[in-house]
Formats: C-alpha cells, structure tokens, sequence
C-alpha cells in the first residue's frame, strides 16, 4: 500500500467518531408548563420524576426540563406556552386548570401530556379517552366530578348543617361552571342550601371565609383547582381559625392539617404523566396513547384536626377511611 494511500485511511478512521458525534441527537427537552406555583406544585414535581426515572429518563443525566409556572394567573399561561414551543422542547407537559389548552393552541405539533381534574373530551383536548387523537393525551384525576360527593360527605360529617358553603376560583370558568352546577343538584336532593365561595387570589380566600361565617354555613367543601391547591395551607389555616368543618379534594390538605380529603391520587396522576411523556420521548406518539383515568379513590381523616374543631367522626364514615391520622 502507497504512503499517501495508508495516510488517507488512517485519516479518514479518525473522522468517523466525529462525525457518529455529530450525527447523535442532543439530550431531549421536556417543556413542563404549570397553572399553580413551584413550591406547593414540588410534590407532584417529585411523582412527575418519579414517573420519568421508571422509564429510564433523569433530569440531568439524560433529560432536560425548561419549567414554567403561571402562578394561578391563567392569562400568562399562552405567553408561558407559546414560549416552551419556541425552544422547540419535544414534549410539553401541561398540569392542571387551563395549561392543557394554552399548549394545545399553540401547538398542534408538539406532542403534550397533561394532568387535569376535569373531563378532557369536553375540554376539546381530545377526540375519546381511547384514541385521543392528534398531538395530545395524559391523565384524568377526575377531580370536579367527585364535588358532589364530598358535599354527601359533608352532609355526613356536619348532619345538623343547613346550609354547606362550596370554594371555587372564578378563574377557572370551564371547571368552576360544571362543579357549581352538579353542587347545587347534589344540594337540592340533600335539602341544604348551597352558599358559592369565589376566591382568585390570596385576599379573596379570606374574604371567602368572613362570607361562610355570615352565610352561617355549618361546613365547607373545597374544589380540587390548582389555584385553590396551591393555598391548600392558607385554606387549612382559615378553616381551624373559624372552626369549620372542611372537606378537600387532595389528601396533601389533611396532610397539612385539614380534617377530611375524599379524591383520586394526585401523586399516582403525575407519575403516570411522567410515565407517558417518557413513552413519547421514545417514540410513541399521543394519539395511541389512551387517556388514563382515575380508579381507585381514598378517603382521608385527620382526628386531630377533628379534636380541635370539636367535630364527632360518625363511625360509619370512620369505618370507610382509608387512612386515620391521630
């Protein structure tokens, strides 16, 4: 072999691991796109992970997540979505309230994976829950359609109550207009009077309260909305100051002092979003991906919380609980 020949290959033996190099794919994005606020957001932050790390996906090792939070303000959420779409992320994960529509209106490309408590075929997200169809899937919590159970709930608990008072953000028009309609036929069939509690921000939720203590209402139901979760501890705090008994949709009430939590498992709900968006980044699309639903749901008691309220658990309702905190 010439000189200038073996030269060559050997030269063009060093070229190739460059150009494999070139040739990989950088490390994947993941858009994560919420409606509430990092820091009560962190737990299902941890199950979302959890879901990744399953499937093989680290934050940091072999995975990277851009995060953007709308604060409970849902008017941010199309600048926040519009801005993950322009970093060309490869999936965009949309948690709670009104995130899951801002990604899909500005992206029907992009694949996207969210976590809603509400009915996603009649949020227009997608087409069924078995073939969803188009860019986008995820799981459903089914948390507004359980409202109507926690006021049974509260009838339960609080017998005497003539009238029940329901929390709801007014900001979350498409969520709140459904829970406030199947709360006042669930009220009518338990003959109490259903008193609405609006409360979009902070100020507002105490406003919400000195309202319940003037509609003396005997108990309170609280939405399970991601603005609402977001004060879960503002919520607890304002319940034991006015000594009401309250009902909450995610079990993380009762774990910061709330008396009574009735819903699906938020943590379970992220974990599978986790799960999902690590599917996609592999190569499956949205649209074979049937949307998961809740199916086991937990009741939750806090017996100190009823002590200090002074409320008696009946012992049927004691009976069903899933889990009792002394």
């Amino acid at each position: 072999m010439r000189r200038r020949e073996f030269i060559g290959l050997l030269g063009g033996a060093a070229a190739l691991p460059l150009a494999a190099r070139a040739q990989q794919k950088a490390m994947p994005v993941i858009g994560y796109l919420g409606s509430g606020s990092p820091g009560p957001s962190a737990p299902f932050v941890v199950a979302f992970h959890r879901g990744l790390g399953e499937s093989g996906y680290v934050e940091g090792r072999n995975v990277a997540i851009e995060y953007r939070y709308a604060e409970g303000r849902n008017d941010r959420l199309p600048a926040l979505a519009a801005d993950l779409v322009g970093r060309k992320v490869d999936v965009i994960v949309a948690t709670g309230g009104s995130a899951p529509r801002a990604a899909k209106a500005a992206s029907q490309t992009i694949p996207i994976v969210f976590t809603i408590g509400g009915d996603p075929v009649a949020a227009g997200l997608v087409s069924n829950f078995a073939r969803p169809g188009g860019n986008v899937t995820g799981v459903s919590w089914l948390g507004g359609q359980l409202t109507s159970k926690r006021l049974e709930l509260a009838s339960e608990l609080v017998p005497q109550a003539r009238a029940i008072a329901l929390l709801v953000n007014p900001n979350s028009p498409q969520q709140t207009e459904h829970v406030v309609r199947d709360m006042r036929e669930a009220a009518r069939a338990k003959g109490v009077q259903l008193l609405v509690l609006n409360a979009g921000s902070e100020s507002e939720i105490d406003s919400a309260f000195a309202s319940l203590v003037q509609g003396h209402a005997g108990a309170l139901v609280v939405t399970a909305e991601p603005f609402i979760n977001s004060r879960r501890e503002q919520i607890v705090a304002q319940a034991a100051r006015h000594a009401v008994p309250a009902i909450y949709g995610i079990r993380e009430y009762v774990a910061a002092g709330g008396l009574i939590s009735y819903g699906a498992s938020l943590s379970a709900a992220y974990r599978q979003t986790g799960i999902y968006a690590a599917r996609i980044l592999k190569g499956e699309k949205p649209a074979d991906l049937p949307v998961q639903q809740a199916t086991t749901f937990e009741l939750l008691i806090n017996l100190k919380t009823a002590k200090a309220l002074g409320v008696t658990i009946p012992p049927t309702l004691l009976a069903r609980a899933d889990e009792v905190i002394e």
